[in-house]
């Protein structure tokens, strides 16, 4: 696979308008959510092609990752004249790079799309690497498929509009990165305070993170083994977010990930013997910014249900992804019943 097309940019009309120049489309459409309509749009305001393209506002937030969004976009779309030439710019957060990467890429079998990336998850994650889809009977990316955007604009300025929270949740996925990657980059990660960001500082950190999973994807682009590593803390993250929604109480991605790498890194301490140091001081790094998930004795039954649905398991097995150390991976670690109730005791009692 080819390494994606990534722009580093400081004005994003520029940049935009050079790629679009080269595209070759007949009509051009933007998908927005009502938060990035609000707040990012105007950015655009200023680019000669976004004058001529068909504007699609779809309801923000991740409850709204859904069919019902998707057919929306599909239906507006159609409605507009859209062909197997034209192209579609997704500009939002990762719940509209996913969703909107999705509708393109099944739309007349696919047209293409350009991801601008609004919020600090999408940049480092969710617009990068080709996964694109929709949460589907209560769990996340049920539905989807693997497929590159034509470009992927990054312009740090859009973060300077985006709150503490979602702030954290794209900083918790970037401490994955510098788990999987090497011991410098994770302790600039720690040393890094993501409550008051330095915006140059946190640009070249963006970059470094968005590296690790290039390099990642490059070689694995489907997901067949070494790609499982950019899962680390997503497998009991994921069941924490479906259980989080069930309860209409939505967390944030990132949050969730960061819970579910508590656990994974105590698992990785006891089966793998992950450095006791490394994983308490990454512990305390995350209880301090992102506190820790309510969790009751009573709900580890349905947690480890939500855990079996995970798209990683094979056999009736839950497989995880697990560190022996900082950039050493261990790949397709069973996990049973045990293991899954050990881990959440542990965030109880941590």
């Amino acid at each position: 696979m080819e390494m994606q097309d990534i722009v580093f940019s400081h004005n994003v009309c520029d940049d935009l308008d050079k790629k679009l120049a080269s595209a070759g489309y007949d009509k051009l459409f933007i998908l927005t959510d009502e938060n990035t309509s609000r707040l990012c749009y105007g950015r655009l305001s200023g680019c000669r092609t976004a004058a001529e393209a068909c504007r699609i506002v779809i309801p923000a937030s991740d409850v709204h990752k859904n069919i019902e969004s998707l057919t929306q976009v599909w239906d507006e779309l159609s409605r507009n004249g859209a062909t197997r030439k034209s192209l579609l710019i997704n500009l939002g957060g990762g719940m509209v790079t996913d969703l909107g990467g999705f509708a393109a890429s099944t739309f007349k079998r696919g047209i293409r799309f350009i991801n601008i990336p609004t919020t600090l998850l999408a940049m480092v994650d969710a617009s990068v690497g080709g996964k694109t889809g929709i949460n589907f009977a209560g769990l996340k990316n049920e539905i989807g498929v693997f497929s590159n955007a034509l470009t992927v604009v990054i312009d740090t300025a859009f973060l300077t509009s985006l709150d503490s929270g979602n702030m954290k949740s794209g900083y918790a996925e970037m401490v994955k990165h510098g788990l999987i990657s090497t011991v410098s980059h994770w302790a600039q990660l720690m040393d890094f305070d993501i409550s008051r960001p330095d915006m140059t500082r946190l640009q070249e950190l963006v970059r470094m993170s968005i590296e690790v999973k290039q390099q990642v994807v490059i070689q694995d682009p489907t997901e067949k083994a070494l790609r499982k590593a950019l899962n680390f803390g997503h497998t009991l993250g994921h069941a924490f977010e479906s259980l989080a929604l069930e309860k209409h109480r939505p967390a944030l991605h990132g949050y969730a990930v960061a819970w579910g790498m508590i656990g994974e890194l105590y698992m990785s301490h006891v089966r793998k013997h992950f450095p006791s140091t490394t994983m308490r001081q990454t512990i305390h790094f995350i209880k301090d910014h992102y506190g820790t998930f309510p969790l009751d004795c009573k709900e580890y039954d349905r947690i480890y249900e939500l855990m079996t649905h995970d798209k990683k398991n094979a056999d009736g097995k839950i497989y995880c992804t697990l560190l022996n150390d900082i950039g050493d991976v261990a790949l397709n670690e069973v996990l049973d019943k045990e293991h899954v109730f050990e881990m959440l005791d542990f965030i109880r009692e941590c």
